[in-house]
């Protein structure tokens, strides 16, 4: 995510190096939706308490939208539709039921 134009240029070799500047955003996106996807997904396994899990659940819930909204703002509209949208629904969703 941080280092896309410089460590990423060593990583992803088969990539021409003129698209790394330009992908900057996408990059930055992805990692940051990945990280809050992993983190979530990790911590809500060992949480016991039911209240909890759904805190928890919520929180980064919220996280992935907020990386949806940065992607759509920062790199294309389409990834609000792609990753902020489902997490908005499952947040109201989750609402709702509880």
């Amino acid at each position: 995510m941080f280092a896309w134009t410089t460590r990423g240029k060593k990583t992803f070799r088969s990539l021409p190096e003129h698209l790394f500047e330009p992908t900057k955003a996408l990059a930055a996106n992805q990692g940051l939706y990945n990280g809050f996807l992993a983190a979530g997904l990790i911590w809500t396994y060992f949480i016991s308490d039911k209240a909890w899990q759904m805190n928890i659940a919520l929180f980064f819930l919220s996280c992935v939208s907020i990386a949806g909204i940065y992607g759509a703002v920062t790199a294309e509209k389409k990834i609000f539709f792609v990753q902020a949208l489902p997490a908005l629904i499952t947040i109201l969703l989750m609402l709702l039921v509880k």
